[in-house]
């Protein structure tokens, strides 16, 4: 039986997200076992009198097989129809629905870093929010299984987390967001932890839905050379590109990691660290809101928004929110601050163990 839940969530992408509009162009990215939402999107954009330029792939960087074998000067720019694609593109909707979450952990890490270099153009389109963005996951066997759920339970909890309202929680979080709007430091305290870093001058953004579902946060890209002091994310595994890592403790001085140490997976970070200039800065403090979300799913879509968390991302600003940094990496790493972590503005407590003290 079809799930009525797919229907809601394609509207909500389509005509809230992204907000199509009549005759516009909108690139509809996903796999072969997205289908059933991938139609959805589709008989909504339609509906909206808008064109899909549709493309499905098999791995989350589009053609695996040919990433393997493909000459290195090919890996770093892409083809010159992806390259007029990335210009042409009004709006995008990009679906996430793989069939094995590791997929690409085997692949050469200098491969890799040259794939997400091909890709930097559209990147810095959509930070600058030149296209209209819309990121999501259907659910899989393989979402599922990296939650420690059934299919059943994680499609729930992705629908739970999604199919909210939007408004009502953007008048949630904005409040919080006043408060660091008016403040020009911000500090993290917890086990093992105590970092600061500068958003002086800077007006964060909320993620109430519309580039992001789901949405249920606010952030910030803190001043680039701020950041000092050491933070360690021991609660939850940190996912990304395929491989997962335990344990990471960073140390920071004049914005720049200066050390980093990790339980299992250190060789991977340190050649993430290595990418590139930027790559060692952090792009991003975001603050997790969704009441949806209550637990780690191995899953960073998700897993940044929980609910009394932090977010730090290492690399690549927000353009859209003042951020400098440039970087091919932009790794969102989550630390929880419900077991006895504490979030100071200016030097004033406003989060304690997970709770708002506003």
């Amino acid at each position: 039986m079809n799930d009525p839940r797919v229907e809601q969530y394609a509207r909500l992408l389509v005509e809230r997200c992204v907000d199509v509009q009549p005759r516009e162009t909108v690139g509809l990215f996903g796999s072969f076992l997205s289908r059933p939402l991938f139609e959805e999107v589709s008989r909504a954009i339609a509906r909206r009198g808008a064109w899909v330029h549709g493309r499905v792939g098999f791995s989350g960087i589009g053609n695996l097989a040919w990433a393997r074998e493909a000459p290195e000067e090919l890996l770093g720019e892409p083809s010159p129809l992806a390259a007029h694609e990335f210009e042409a593109l009004e709006v995008m909707i990009a679906i996430e629905a793989p069939e094995n979450t590791r997929e690409i952990s085997d692949l050469d890490p200098a491969r890799l870093q040259l794939t997400q270099k091909a890709g930097l153009r559209m990147i810095e389109r959509l930070t600058r929010g030149e296209i209209r963005w819309v990121g999501c996951q259907y659910p899989t066997p393989a979402l599922a299984q990296d939650a420690g759920m059934s299919l059943r339970a994680f499609a729930d909890f992705l629908y739970g987390a999604c199919l909210l309202d939007w408004d009502q929680e953007r008048e949630k979080m904005r409040r919080n967001l006043d408060r660091f709007n008016a403040a020009s430091e911000v500090r993290i305290v917890g086990d093992g932890t105590d970092l600061t870093l500068s958003i002086d001058g800077r007006e964060g953004e909320i993620d109430d839905g519309h580039k992001n579902m789901p949405g249920g946060e606010f952030f910030f890209s803190p001043i680039e050379d701020s950041a000092e002091g050491v933070v360690v994310f021991s609660e939850f595994p940190a996912v990304y590109l395929g491989r997962e890592l335990t344990g990471i403790r960073l140390r920071f001085e004049g914005g720049r990691v200066v050390d980093a140490s990790a339980a299992t997976g250190e060789d991977f970070l340190h050649e993430v660290l290595d990418t590139d200039e930027g790559s060692r800065r952090v792009g991003e403090i975001g603050i997790g809101c969704n009441p949806g979300i209550t637990r780690h799913m191995k899953n960073t879509l998700f897993d940044e928004k929980i609910d009394g968390t932090v977010h730090l991302a290492l690399g690549r600003s927000i353009e859209e929110v003042g951020g400098l940094n440039q970087s091919n990496v932009h790794w969102d790493i989550v630390k929880d601050l419900r077991t006895g972590g504490e979030l100071y503005a200016d030097g004033e407590l406003v989060q304690a163990g997970g709770e708002w003290r506003l």
